[in-house]
Formats: structure tokens, C-alpha cells, sequence
């Protein structure tokens, strides 16, 4: 069912804060996990990882719930849809694996945290665990990157299923928005959803993953 013209803002709106959001809480994260790792004050470092936990929890959890949540309302309630652009599956992909992969890292998050809350950590402990977090923050960061692009730009036109529905809607006498996609276009679409699908299956099957 299609939103009206009021409540499309309402939906775009809240969509963009919560991916915003969710996107600034990542980064916050990432210089979080760099100063526990490079801080040589223990209170910094004690502290790093406290914050981290609770930004997890309190902040990129719910935001990355919300972005999700608020970005199906956003496809299926305007002519754009869920299936019908390559640039939306693209982004329901990535966003999907990127919340997986934010799930599954809670675990370690969490270690680390109780360890700190316990103890001071000194340089050497749990030193993989530490040096992975920021590799996760710092991939998490560049495919929120990737989807906030993708937002922009909307590249690679209409999917094989968008290209029935818009003949469908013409054959009716109502227009959508309609662009095939080039070759080029779809050899980088097939990479950014190759890469990333590399990475959390490494990260699921165990690799990468120190100590998790």
C-alpha cells in the first residue's frame, strides 16, 4: 500500500536519522576500540571498552534495528519497493549482513568489558580480541558508507522483477521511476555484495575471529 505524501516524509525522515545515527554511533565505536588498543593510560583504556558496551547496547543495537525496520516501511510504502532496484537490494543486503555480524560481535564486546570492569587490562590482554574490534568497526563503518551512498546515488536501474512491475504500472497509465542497468554497473554491484558476503562468512566460519 502506498503512504500518503505527509507520511512518505515522516518515513524518509525517521529512515535517515536512524541510518545517520546508527552510522555516527559505528564511528564513535571505532575511535573507542582505537584508544583501548593504543592508550597507555589504564583508566582510558578501562573506560574505552566500558563506553563501548554501552554503546553497543544502547546505541548501534536499537539504530540498527530502527534503520532496518524503517527502511522496509520506506520501500514497501513508496513507488521505489522492496525488489524492484537493484541499489535497494543492494542496501537490504548489506544491511542484513552488517546486522548479523553486529549480533554475533556482542559476544566479544561484552568480554572484553567485564575484563576491563574487573581489571586493568594491560597491553598484551586479550590483545587479538582487542585488534579485531577495530577491524569489525572499521568494516561495519565502510559498508554504512557503501549503503549511504547507494541512498544518494541510486545507481544500476531497475531489476528483471522491477522491469514487469513498470510495464505493468505503464500498461495502467501510472509512471515509476525506470533506468536499466549498465553492465559496468552490475559488475560493481555483484563485487560490493561478493566482498562483504566474503567477510561475514570468514567471520561465521571462525576465521578472524580471535578469540571470539
Amino acid at each position: 500500500m502506498m503512504m500518503s505524501s505527509g507520511l512518505r516524509k515522516v518515513a524518509l525522515t525517521t529512515h535517515v536519522l536512524t541510518s545517520v545515527g546508527w552510522l555516527g554511533a559505528v564511528a564513535a565505536f571505532l575511535a573507542l576500540s582505537i584508544a583501548g588498543v593504543s592508550s597507555q593510560d589504564s583508566q582510558i583504556v578501562r573506560a574505552a571498552y566500558l563506553a563501548m558496551h554501552l554503546t553497543t547496547w544502547y546505541v548501534i543495537v536499537p539504530l540498527c534495528f530502527a534503520s532496518f525496520l524503517t527502511g522496509l516501511v520506506e520501500s514497501l510504502g513508496t513507488p521505489w519497493g522492496l525488489f524492484r532496484h537493484y541499489w535497494v537490494v543492494t542496501k537490504l543486503l548489506l544491511t542484513v549482513l552488517a546486522t548479523i555480524v553486529l549480533l554475533v560481535h556482542t559476544q566479544p564486546i561484552g568480554r572484553v568489558a567485564d575484563v576491563a570492569a574487573q581489571s586493568v587490562l594491560a597491553a598484551g590482554d586479550l590483545r587479538q580480541v582487542r585488534l579485531q574490534l577495530v577491524g569489525d568497526a572499521s568494516a561495519a563503518l565502510f559498508v554504512l558508507l557503501i549503503t549511504t551512498t547507494l541512498s544518494i546515488y541510486k545507481p544500476w536501474g531497475l531489476t528483471a522483477y522491477g522491469v514487469r512491475v513498470q510495464a505493468a504500472a505503464v500498461g495502467g497509465g501510472r509512471s515509476i521511476i525506470a533506468r536499466r542497468p549498465r553492465a559496468a554497473g552490475q559488475y560493481v554491484l555483484f563485487t560490493i555484495i561478493a566482498f562483504v558476503a566474503l567477510i561475514v562468512l570468514l567471520h561465521l566460519a571462525g576465521f578472524g575471529m580471535h578469540g571470539h
